[in-house]
């Protein structure tokens, strides 16, 4: 048996199947004997935890009933001092969340760590003071992730997900602290900075004190521009020897130079080069491997960045150019692209694309040719000095041989060496791994006799390429040939592999000793349990290769995505995102080779990896495979794969849903997900398709294959979506708050933010503060979860609103200008226009209407126009202007504006932001004289948003004046009449007095 109580009590077989556990005392009994697992708990530990320090009278005799009960189901021992539940500890959560956190504390590995917080499904209801120790635990395992994440230089990750822990922790210093820090290390300074002086002000106002010795030391290195780490460079097995003139030169270049391309053939340390180069840098930096991502730069450099396309709660994405170009316009930041030769025209166009729009952003290349555009100023890499070769051979050979030392006896044989391999870094290691199995002398005379040999050959090959080409295939001919076939197989991963993917793709009897002996022979490395080849090795590897592996490749990631789905909508959705991130690379390349060789394969990806893409905002990585897919099949796909059809249709059109080449494409497509054609099988399949065209009209015409907890929990989130979206509030609010119960049980941290944001929604609406604070702070640690940087702007946007309305202007200014913040490193112009506008509506209540103007002028500016759901943000902004017209006189253009605001909503059925347009039209009512006019209008308002305009003041301020217009009962009539139309009644009213009041 298997046993959670990290949230809802409940049991499992070994065979997975979920076990009844009685009602709410006995779930509590289960837990507190769960919690000492295998141990006697006394009958008044158990009793203190059932019903506190005083027990009832007979608390006792229902102790003995609640065990017996639980005694036909659980392995429950009677014991002269109390009861024993029989149950390893290893099968229940919480000792396996302990276990996990203490290893991950010591050895500092996020994926530990995250597999300890991933257990946690909900708070611990067992007992008071446990469930207190365990909330500190988990919170301490939280700290420690967050320390882990630092020190691999994911900072820009981590911040918004530190930002949401101290929403819940604002006393927790460990936590300021590690903002601190990762807010200078992505160079933001100046916000570090303020941090420490709001976490000073905090502690004295809340605690009296000061901050800690380890604070203040945080603070202080802040000042000092101290602990800057690179952002997502990849971490190094080896030191790194020499290269001192190369370092100082290319430093200096790039203090004046905005492009500096390090050149060299393969092997001759560029990549490691610009990695030290990224270790000296005060500015922040971005790395970028161009061999993982096929042909598409920015989707390599948005996934580098870890911007996203689009969050759960966007409809769509945009240009990936522009995207990039939105996300480091405005940052001081040096990007780093590696291995520009495999694409180096493409690499050459988006540079110069780059520079030009970025003015503060510095570029690295590494290729083995020029990029060959203005600006540009090369590092060609000599071959090492004869000492410095010797050095390295040392360091390396150490490695492997831990009592080698240079000496008088063996200097002249390593000199002989390293002259042999032209002083080229990666030869020098490859014969200096070859020390664990032979001699020094034999690696002398092997090479010798080797290299002339091959000197022979190819004369019109460079020198330093043939050096290197023959260091490979000396070592290449020193294998096995088991080994040779392994090292030949494995060149069809990008990007890696585990070891169960070696074995299952490659085939080779006896994988794991075989890879153990490649790494040892530095053909292979081993980081973080994944196998990969240096680029050179893998070209050289592949050359040799006589049988495909890539059918058995395409297939292996296919059925790995497909069991990852599953995962991907339960409590371990977190581990199956992350092993999918680590495999992204071998994603792309089986789709790739599915899409070229076999289009029925390739389909089912596309609905394999939609989910995955989707949860991770990935919505057009596969686009220019989507449309060729497309291109192959045309509009009518195998009838069985129709789901699998319309995922790869919204996969190539995403953000272009109106251009005229995809309307035969959407036609179909919608065909298929509007007409009965037998249940969905894939249970996201109509989610994505509304969020790309909008809520469906009416009730789904298919329902769902699956009738499990999911599958109930999202048929009634959508069916609460659709009555919200027509304004039937009361009809949606109890269906989501059955679909949130249902996905809470399950971990699914997709279905609770978008069940949350609704619930935030209606309470915001409706005026329910501690409603709305509840949901959107939930909303806010689930997001962070995800690492939606997208989402977590929204709902600091959604707070914001909130605090304002509400007359907290500081607050609101500070979630406003930490979206904005976001929002320009996430190059999200969307959300950059509710940020200002947010901003503009702070200034206007504070009296500064100029400023104001600007700030809602700048949104509109941001607002370009796409798919649906982007008009709201324009809506938005057009409201405000009205609203400052209003107040500077100039009715005329206030009408204009609501108008227009109207139109912008309705264009995507907006309906909150045509009943806040309308409230708008009740003041120009007002103005005017017209009290019943306007108490009709904020009754139609009603009526369309499906619930009363509450929490407003501006909007009570105009239903007083009106109703200071009218006669007793006149506005509560008026009103009435309007909040008692249809919806599209309404609707229909507020077009036609807009005519009139245009007039």
């Amino acid at each position: 048996m298997r046993f959670g109580i990290l949230g809802a009590v409940e049991a499992f077989t070994a065979q997975g199947e979920s076990l009844p556990v009685g009602g709410p005392r006995q779930r509590a009994l289960l837990a507190l004997l769960l919690l000492d697992a295998g141990r006697v708990v006394t009958v008044e530990r158990l009793l203190g935890g059932l019903y506190g320090d005083e027990p009832p009278s007979g608390a006792t005799s229902a102790l003995q009933s609640q065990v017996s009960r639980l005694r036909r189901s659980f392995p429950i021992e009677f014991h002269p001092g109390g009861y024993r539940i029989a149950v390893d500890p290893q099968y229940v959560d919480v000792h396996q969340f302990e276990r996990l956190a203490k290893e991950g504390a010591a050895t500092k590995d996020p994926a530990t760590l995250r597999e300890a917080l991933n257990l946690w499904r909900g708070p611990v209801t067992a007992n008071e003071a446990a469930a207190a120790r365990l909330e500190e635990l988990k919170l301490a395992t939280t700290e420690d992730l967050f320390d882990a994440q630092l020190k691999l230089g994911e900072h820009n990750a981590v911040i918004p997900e530190i930002r949401a822990v101290i929403e819940r922790n604002p006393l927790r210093e460990r936590l300021r602290g590690q903002l601190m820090l990762a807010l200078h290390a992505a160079g933001r300074q100046a916000e570090a900075l303020t941090e420490f002086e709001n976490t000073r002000r905090t502690l004295a106002e809340e605690l009296g004190a000061d901050p800690s010795a380890e604070l203040s030391a945080i603070h202080l290195a802040v000042l000092k521009g101290e602990h800057r780490p690179s952002a997502n460079v990849p971490a190094q097995l080896t030191s790194f020897v020499g290269r001192t003139t190369e370092l100082s030169r290319i430093a200096g270049l790039l203090s004046a130079a905005r492009l500096v391309t390090i050149t060299g053939p393969g092997g001759a340390g560029k990549t490691r080069l610009a990695i030290e180069i990224a270790a000296q840098q005060t500015r922040e930096t971005c790395f970028v491997d161009l061999t993982t991502h096929g042909t598409d730069i920015p989707q390599a450099i948005l996934a580098a960045t870890g911007v996203r396309d689009a969050g759960l709660f966007t409809s769509s994405g945009q240009d990936p150019v522009n995207r990039v170009i939105a996300a480091f316009e405005n940052r001081h930041i040096l990007l780093i692209m590696d291995n520009c030769e495999h694409v180096i025209a493409d690499a050459a166009t988006i540079t110069h694309r780059l520079l030009n729009a970025c003015p503060d952003l510095r570029i690295l290349a590494t290729s083995r040719e020029a990029l060959g555009i203005t600006g540009e100023h090369l590092c060609p890499l000599p071959t090492l000095p004869a000492n410095v070769a010797m050095r390295l051979f040392a360091d390396r050979a150490a490695a492997v041989s831990p009592d080698f030392r240079i000496t008088e006896e063996n200097a002249e044989t390593v000199e002989q060496i390293c002259t042999s391999l032209d002083g080229m870094p990666l030869a020098i290691e490859l014969a200096a791994a070859r020390l664990r199995a032979m001699a020094l002398d034999d690696i002398a005379d092997r090479l010798n006799d080797r290299f002339s040999l091959l000197s022979r050959g190819d004369r019109t090959a460079a020198p330093r390429h043939r050096t290197l080409r023959a260091a490979v295939e000396w070592s290449w001919d020193l294998l096995e040939p088991n080994e040779q076939l392994l090292a030949t197989r494995l060149t069809v991963f990008t990007g890696g592999a585990t070891l169960s993917a070696a074995e299952q793709v490659c085939q080779v009897p006896e994988t794991a000793e075989l890879l153990a002996g490649l790494v040892d022979k530095s053909l292979v490395e081993n980081a973080g349990g994944r196998y990969r080849m240096l680029e050179t090795i893998r070209a050289f590897c592949a050359e040799h290769r006589t049988d495909s592996r890539d059918a058995l490749h395409a297939k292996y990631f296919y059925d790995l995505a497909e069991t990852a789905n599953t995962h991907l909508r339960r409590a371990e959705q977190l581990e199956w995102l992350n092993r999918l991130d680590a495999d992204n690379g071998n994603l792309q390349a089986a789709l790739r080779w599915a899409v070229a060789n076999d289009t029925t394969l390739a389909l089912r990806m596309f609905g394999a990896f939609s989910l995955y893409w989707y949860l991770r905002g990935l919505r057009s990585q596969a686009a220019p495979l989507a449309m060729e897919l497309l291109g192959r099949i045309g509009t009518h796909p195998p009838e069985e794969l129709d789901e699998e059809y319309v995922a790869c249709v919204l996969q190539a059109a995403w953000g272009q849903l109106g251009a005229p080449e995809w309307q035969d494409h959407l036609k179909h497509a919608e065909e298929f997900m509007t007409t009965p054609r037998g249940p969905l099988r894939r249970p996201h399949s109509a989610f994505l398709w509304a969020t790309a065209t909008g809520p469906p009209k009416g009730e789904p015409v298919r329902p769902l294959l699956d009738q499990d907890l999911w599958a109930e929990s999202f048929a009634a989130l959508g069916a609460a979506l659709l009555h919200i979206f027509d304004g039937e509030i009361s009809a949606g609010e109890g269906k989501l708050h059955r679909a949130l119960a249902g996905f809470r049980e399950l971990g699914d941290r997709f279905g609770i933010v978008l069940a949350l944001d609704a619930i935030a929604n209606i309470a915001g609406g409706r005026g329910d503060r501690q409603g709305f604070v509840d949901a959107v702070t939930e909303a806010m640690e689930v997001v962070s979860q995800l690492g939606s940087i997208d989402d977590m702007t929204s709902l600091l946007c959604r707070r914001a609103e909130n605090l304002a309305r509400h007359g907290e202007l500081d607050d609101a200014r500070a979630d406003f200008e930490q979206a904005l913040t976001l929002a320009r490193r996430n190059g999200t112009p969307d959300h950059l226009a509710w940020a200002y506008s947010g901003l503009g509506e702070i200034a206007r209540f504070q009296g500064d209407l100029a400023e104001a103007r600007r700030l809602q002028e700048l949104a509109l500016t941001k607002c370009s126009a796409g798919p649906f759901g982007i008009r709201e943000y324009r809506a938005r902004a057009l409201i405000a202007l009205a609203r400052l017209d209003e107040l500077n006189g100039d009715f005329a253009a206030a009408r204009s504006r609501y108008d227009e605001a109207i139109s912008a909503a309705m264009a995507n059925r907006a309906l909150p932001f045509v009943a806040l347009a309308a409230a708008g039209l009740a003041g120009l009512a007002v103005r005017s004289g017209d009290g019943w006019l306007a108490a009709l209008l904020l009754g139609a308002g009603t009526a369309i948003q499906g619930m009363p305009l509450a929490g407003d003041p501006e909007i009570a301020r105009v239903a007083a004046e009106a109703k200071a217009l009218t006669s007793g009962d006149e506005f509560a009539e008026a009103f009435a009449r309007g909040a008692g139309m249809a919806q599209e009644e309404a609707l229909t009213l507020v077009g036609a007095r807009r005519s009139a009041l245009g007039a």
